[in-house]
């Protein structure tokens, strides 16, 4: 038995790592994180629907900056057509914005996170 008391064989479930060596890999992944939020922040997505009818772009913050909607498209008689054209354009530019996220934050392999 240890006379010390603490972890039998030194830190054990942490790899042999010392607490100082583990909170600056913390922290250094914590500080790349927000760099990579930042970046994805300033990116714009874009989708299309209609066959180019309706497009919307949106921020890697998911707010969207524009939507364009041609002419033709605008029947009176047949709104809801509409409707769901914004409706599809606008989920297709968010779901961009999730995959980007994922890809940038999936490389970090934090259990809990996604």
């Amino acid at each position: 038995m240890s006379k010390r008391g603490g972890f039998p064989g030194g830190m054990g479930g942490f790899g042999g790592m010392n607490l100082n060596q583990l909170m600056k890999e913390a922290k250094k992944m914590q500080a790349d994180m927000e760099k990579n939020q930042e970046e994805l922040s300033q990116k714009e997505f874009e989708a299309t629907a209609g066959g180019g009818a309706i497009s919307v772009k949106v921020s890697g913050n998911k707010e969207i900056k524009e939507i364009t909607i041609k002419k033709e498209v605008v029947d009176p008689e047949d709104v809801e057509m509409l409707q769901d054209l914004i409706l599809t354009c606008i989920n297709e530019a968010l779901r961009k914005v999730d995959s980007a996220q994922a890809a940038s934050l999936g490389k970090y392999n934090i259990p809990g996170l996604m």
